[in-house]
This record gives structure tokens, C-alpha cells and sequence, in this order.
């Protein structure tokens, strides 16, 4: 994290949203110099937020907000008009789920600008945090100027879009430490008053683009589109080498030397999750549809991703010669989270893969070193789910692994005690993530995406111990029952 030198001017800034966005906003604001009041509706996460609790796994969070709070730079209130009172902008960072239709859902945002309007006592501008359609800051323009017209008030309230770019588990130093700000107003004059926020930042060189709020809005979406886009490509490519005997992670390192395509986002595996990606593609669609336009790649970024989540499970029904052979295994799985730094399950492959395996007959011993009071609060209850407190004890009686988020601890964990434990030495490997010479030097069998298996043609699994002559044999006609 990259400290900044003071600012010419401290602003007042209301923050309405404490969820993964708003509270990391919230404490990086306040953290580059400013005076920030972190509001949100729930008193008793306020309550929470007060006393030092964080509600979300971010790394470096914790004691930034415990810093910041310490120095009387960041507070928290459930009371919008207590936080707009003297504010110079009020940052809107709310949730924007998809409804039903896959369309962005905005009545809690809608609700915060109805809350801004009733609170303001003097001129101020409105920021848009949160991920919007496209001509939503227009709409809430609107919807200001005609609340405020009610009571009476004739100030123009400038609405301006500066979307985020904040990765989970890395969040703060994205913030703090961004390839760009993006600012949308409709005058040079409206976005003075976030360059002035940002100040700290675009004096270090950060780039700042001034563009229109439409444009902003539409950046956010193009950039989290093009960034999904490149993981399904990966991924079907990766099926295209599965299927040829060549070697995704060789294919990928051929295609990202090339300075066009570079390498970020080309790791083959199962797929994108978390809140972002898959919102915002599907949000995205929506919009398209209303307005006409054909979105056949984006459709089909959804598919391969769709696709990709199965993978574990139809690699192990390969490996094993069928889904039916599945019934009575002892599954231990390794990784929950969307993707390591975060303990976020939104659409994670995870929940996916716990299903399907369940619903195969096998039994599951699940683990993630962060994620697992949300996947107990997320996941079912089942008889043949088990919870386990740490990787080595979800190995316990397993006749394979299945790795879904490539913490460090598992990519670290010695491949001899796996092979000590794991009855069929079978590993599915959902994230290329670990050493598969290493791992294979153990006596593991190791299946990633889109890689061959030892010397075995990648499209047919080779099972060595399928031989009923050998003791680790586990034919499917002698397979347990649930």
C-alpha cells in the first residue's frame, strides 16, 4: 500500500454503501486524506463497522479501516442525512444484483439518490460508485433535480460516474495504486471536483480520463466483458487442446508473449465468478437486447464459462468410467472462494462442483482456509457434505482431490502426504494451479485443463490402478452406495 503526501485541500465525502466497494472506498479515501462517513442501513453492521469489524476477508482492509477510524478520518452511520450534512460529494456505492431477466437490478441505488435528495441541505455533487447501465447517471440527474424541484430547491446537483476497478483480494491496492481513474461529467467545471479527490493520486503519474457519464458507464462494462471474454477464450482453446494432445499452459504461453494479446486473463480452468464478471456480462446483454443490438459474443462468453464450471465433475465421471462409479467416493475438495484473497462464493464453480458430486452419490469433505462460514451459510446441508477445518484432514479416507481455488497453502502442501492419503492417488486439478512434476514424481496422477496426463493421450484418462489385480483398484461395479 503506497502512502500519499498531504493534499492542498481535504474534502467531506459521504459514502452510501458498506459492502465490498463502499467500505474499500470508503477507508482508501479517507486513507489518501479526506473525511469520510461510511454509511449503510443496517444498524447493527454499523454497530459492527464501529467497533472494528469488518464483515468481508480483504487483504490489508482490517487495519486501514482500524487507522483511519483511529485518526477521526473515517466514520460510520446509519443515517444518510447525518452524512450528506456538510459533505462536498456523496459517493453512491451500492449493490447492483441481476434481477430475474439478468438485468441490473437499481432500487437500492434509485433509493440512496431519493435519500441524497430529502438530505440535502446545500450544494454538493453525487458520485456513482457502483456498477450501472448505461444512462443512469442521467436517470438519477433526473430524479434529483425533480426531488429537489418538490421541496422547492432550484440547485443543479451534478451526478457524475467514476466506476471502480477494484480486484478482490487486492482491492485497496487497487485503489490506492490504479492503471487509471475514470471520470464521466458533462463539463470540464463538474469534474474538478473529483480531480480534486483524486489529487493525491494523479500526482504520483496515475492517468485520469474526463469523458461523458454515458462513455464511463459503458467502460466499466466493456472492461469486465473483455476481461470474461478472454477466459472463456483461454478455456476453449484449452478444449480444443484437450481434445488434439497439445498443452494449454505451452498454447498459452505462445499466444501471451505476443505484445497484441499479452498474458493477463489466459489461465485455462473452470471459469470467472465472484460479483463482477458474471453480472456485468449478463447486464450488459440486457441492455443490448432492449436496444436492438445482437450480442452473439458475449452470448457465447457465458456458454464456454457455463460449460467450464462442470469440468471437475466430468473429468473425474472420465477418469472413473462413467458418473454412475461416482456413487460411494469419497471426494475431498480444496477451495471454495471464487478465487483466492476473497471469501466471496458469489457464483463461484464451487457450488457448482458440491452439487453435482452430491448429486452423483459421492460424499464430499470440503475445506477453504477463508470461505467457510459463507459456504456453510451458502451450501445446503446434506449427509454426505462434511465441513473440514483444515486440507490435510479433508484428505482423510478420500480416494481423490479436486482443487477449485488455487490458495497458496495448496499449491505449497507436500505432494508425498496427498499420495500418503488419497486411496486412488487421483488429483483434478480445476485450476492448473499446481506442479504437476512435482506432484506426479509423488505418484499422483494429476488432470488439469486443457494438459495431458503423464504420457497418456489427453482424452483418455488413463487410471493405472484400474487393473482388479492391483490393491487400490476400486472398480465401479464394486462402488458404495449413498
Amino acid at each position: 500500500m503506497s502512502d500519499s503526501s498531504p493534499i492542498a485541500r481535504s474534502l467531506r465525502i459521504a459514502v452510501i454503501g458498506t459492502g465490498y466497494v463502499g467500505l474499500v472506498s470508503a477507508a482508501c479515501l479517507a486513507h489518501i486524506g479526506h473525511h469520510v462517513t461510511a454509511v449503510d442501513s443496517d444498524a447493527g453492521k454499523v454497530h459492527a463497522l464501529q467497533r472494528g469489524a469488518i464483515p468481508i476477508y480483504e487483504a490489508g482492509l482490517q487495519p486501514l479501516v482500524a487507522a483511519q477510524a483511529r485518526d477521526g478520518r473515517l466514520s460510520f452511520t446509519d443515517s444518510t442525512a447525518d452524512a450528506v450534512h456538510g459533505a462536498d460529494l456523496v459517493f453512491i456505492a451500492v449493490g447492483t444484483p441481476p434481477d430475474a431477466h439478468g438485468a441490473a437490478d437499481l432500487r437500492a441505488l434509485m433509493q440512496a439518490v431519493e435519500d441524497i435528495a430529502v438530505s440535502i441541505v446545500h450544494p454538493l455533487a453525487v458520485v456513482i460508485k457502483s456498477t450501472v447501465p448505461v444512462g443512469t447517471s442521467d436517470a438519477a440527474r433526473a430524479a434529483l433535480r425533480g426531488a429537489l424541484a418538490r421541496r422547492g430547491i432550484d440547485w443543479e446537483v451534478p451526478v457524475l460516474s467514476n466506476p471502480e476497478f477494484l480486484r478482490e483480494g487486492t482491492a485497496t491496492e487497487d485503489f490506492l495504486n490504479p492503471a487509471r481513474i475514470l471520470i464521466g461529467a458533462r463539463t470540464a467545471q463538474e469534474a474538478g471536483v473529483l480531480k480534486q479527490v483524486y489529487e493525491p493520486l494523479t500526482r504520483r503519474g496515475v492517468p485520469l480520463l474526463v469523458m461523458s457519464p454515458r462513455s464511463a458507464e459503458l467502460s466499466k462494462y466493456a472492461a469486465n466483458t473483455m476481461l470474461a471474454a478472454r477466459i472463456s477464450f483461454i478455456n476453449e482453446i484449452a478444449d480444443i487442446a484437450q481434445a488434439t494432445g497439445a498443452d494449454i499452459e505451452e498454447v498459452r504461453e505462445g499466444l501471451g508473449s505476443d505484445p497484441r494479446i499479452g498474458p493477463a486473463f489466459l489461465k485455462a480452468g473452470i471459469g470467472y465468478g465472484g460479483s463482477c464478471f458474471p453480472k456485468d456480462v449478463s447486464s450488459l446483454r440486457h441492455a443490448a437486447r432492449g436496444l436492438g443490438v445482437p450480442t452473439d459474443v458475449l452470448a457465447a462468453v457465458e456458454r464456454v464459462n457455463e460449460r467450464h464450471r462442470h469440468w471437475p465433475v466430468e473429468r473425474l465421471a472420465q477418469a472413473y468410467g462413467g458418473r454412475a462409479a461416482l456413487r460411494g467416493l469419497r471426494v475431498a475438495v480444496w477451495g471454495l472462494a471464487f478465487k483466492p484473497g476473497t471469501d466471496d462464493l458469489r457464483e463461484a464453480a464451487s457450488l457448482v462442483v458440491l452439487r453435482e458430486l452430491i448429486d452423483a452419490g459421492a460424499t464430499v469433505a470440503a475445506y477453504d482456509p477463508v470461505a467457510m462460514r459463507n459456504a456453510v451459510a451458502a451450501v445446503p446441508a446434506h449427509a454426505r457434505l462434511e465441513w473440514r477445518a483444515s486440507a490435510a484432514d479433508a484428505l482423510t479416507d478420500a480416494n481423490v482431490l479436486v482443487l477449485l481455488t488455487e490458495w497458496r497453502e495448496f499449491i505449497d502442501f507436500p505432494p508425498e502426504r496427498v499420495a500418503e492419503q488419497l486411496k486412488d492417488a487421483l488429483v483434478i486439478d480445476g485450476r492448473n494451479a499446481l506442479p504437476t512434476a512435482r506432484w506426479e514424481a509423488a505418484g499422483l496422477q494429476v488432470h488439469q485443463v486443457g494438459r495431458p496426463v503423464g504420457d497418456a493421450h489427453p482424452s483418455v484418462p488413463v487410471m493405472p490402478w484400474r487393473d482388479a489385480g492391483d490393491p487400490r483398484a476400486r472398480p465401479a461395479a464394486a462402488a458404495g452406495t449413498s
